[in-house]
């Protein structure tokens, strides 16, 4: 194995420390014959653990080799994959370097372990390829990522040779894209600046627009500026302000699974990390994918000053935002900054000028190019949002009349009428083990 991957040229940016060329340098004392038994058969396990780790975190499953090898290659972010990201398969000398490199990539997906097992006495490496997964929860592997990977894993499985490896891998860079953003929908910034500004969120909602009920004008709106955006026209930055629990949130979060296909991905950032908005942007800025950072349930007390980050980076800066970058906000307030009656007076005890301080903090949301409102529905709207709902489950057997009925009682406890309370009325009826 060490006689291949010494070779890799393009792919040579692979982290040293990696299962890769860890089990490599295992095989290197093992051909030159310069080993302890024991101490080699202890590393072997170490790097045998830790492709477990990595297949636990991801899904893996039957070939956990060839799914790690087809996660190297999805990963890996050098000058060639990147500019595959953009157009695929693609001629130039560094083809030849390239093309090298998958050969060596399809022996190793052909490596045979035998000689190795023999040697040592051990069978590690027959179990991991022919692994069979206990079958886990969504919540606890990374499915996005796992699915992408195994479908590439299959694929290579079923080459001829490098010159089809070649093929099937650029089209897996121009399809899905590299690295994290590549095979991620979303992502947060990292609390470990070791691992980079930005880290994937592994678990997202798979609603979609159509799943919420009503709201068609606000969702038409957003949609033509998320069109235009992930189309690569102009677009603005958005504002969605009004009433708890009307969907704004999740409209939002529908918007990134109904355009990933295209493009889009999506960071979420608070207002105490508004400092570190420069560092993703400058993070992004030169991807191949559309960004939209999220900024949920934005809103600012007289006292905190966050806001000024923000609009700098929206606009006011020397440095320009990206084209490839928007920001979409949530908020219960239409201006996110607390308003007193004091500010609709140019005299304060305090200050000269009010009326400077309130242009201050409308001066914010003016940056979104963008405002849709969010209202709760009328009582009609609401009932017609829980009657929709629950005709979405079989399993619940009430008539119309008997919902709205249950449903108006419902709402009068539990923070009146909305999307977010007919939803939890409709998972209350399904909680219950009586649905007639």
């Amino acid at each position: 194995m060490y006689h291949l991957t010494s070779k890799l040229v393009i792919y040579k940016n692979i982290n040293k420390d990696s299962i890769l060329f860890r089990l490599s340098n295992i095989c290197k004392k093992l051909e030159a014959d310069d080993y302890v038994k024991e101490d080699l058969i202890s590393d072997i396990y170490i790097e045998i653990n830790r492709l477990l780790d990595i297949s636990t975190i991801y899904g893996f499953d039957k070939n956990l080799w060839h799914n790690y090898l087809a996660f190297v290659l999805s990963m890996t972010e050098n000058p060639f994959t990147l500019v595959s990201e953009k157009v695929g398969t693609n001629e130039g000398t560094v083809n030849k370097f390239a093309r090298n490199d998958f050969g060596i990539f399809k022996q190793l997906f052909d490596y045979d372990f035998s000689k190795i097992e023999k040697e040592l006495d051990i069978d590690c490496f027959t179990i991991i390829t022919n692994y069979n997964a206990v079958v886990k929860s969504e919540q606890i592997f990374n499915k996005s990522v796992s699915e992408k990977v195994q479908k590439l894993s299959y694929a290579i499985e079923q080459t001829k040779d490098d010159e089809e490896l070649y093929k099937i891998v650029t089209d897996f860079y121009k399809t899905y894209g590299v690295g994290e953003f590549g095979l991620n929908k979303a992502f947060r910034i990292s609390a470990d600046d070791k691992s980079g500004i930005l880290c994937p969120i592994t678990t997202t909602s798979d609603m979609l627009l159509d799943d919420l009920v009503g709201y068609e004008s606000q969702k038409k709106e957003l949609v033509q500026n998320t069109e235009a955006f992930v189309e690569g026209r102009k677009a603005n930055n958005v504002l969605l302000y009004g009433d708890a629990g009307t969907g704004k949130s999740a409209s939002i979060k529908a918007v990134l699974n109904q355009y990933y296909s295209r493009g889009l991905r999506m960071i979420e950032v608070h207002k105490h990390e508004f400092k570190k908005l420069p560092k993703v942007i400058a993070a992004i800025k030169n991807r191949n994918y559309r960004f939209i950072i999220y900024m949920d349930d934005l809103s600012f007390e007289e006292f905190e000053i966050e806001y000024k980050y923000l609009k700098v980076v929206m606009e006011g800066g020397l440095e320009t935002k990206p084209e490839n970058v928007l920001i979409y906000a949530t908020s219960n307030r239409r201006h996110l900054i607390r308003e007193t009656w004091s500010d609709r007076s140019d005299i304060s005890q305090d200050e000269l000028h009010r009326s400077e301080t309130v242009n201050e903090k409308l001066s914010l949301s003016a940056r979104f190019g963008v405002t849709i409102g969010y209202y709760n529905p009328l009582r009609k709207e609401y009932f017609n949002i829980v009657t929709t709902l629950a005709r979405r489950h079989p399993e619940i057997k009430l008539t119309d009349e008997e919902l709205r009925s249950a449903a108006s009682k419902w709402e009068m406890y539990h923070g009146g009428m909305s999307g977010r309370t007919a939803q939890q009325f409709i998972d209350s009826l399904l909680g219950a083990r009586d649905l007639s």
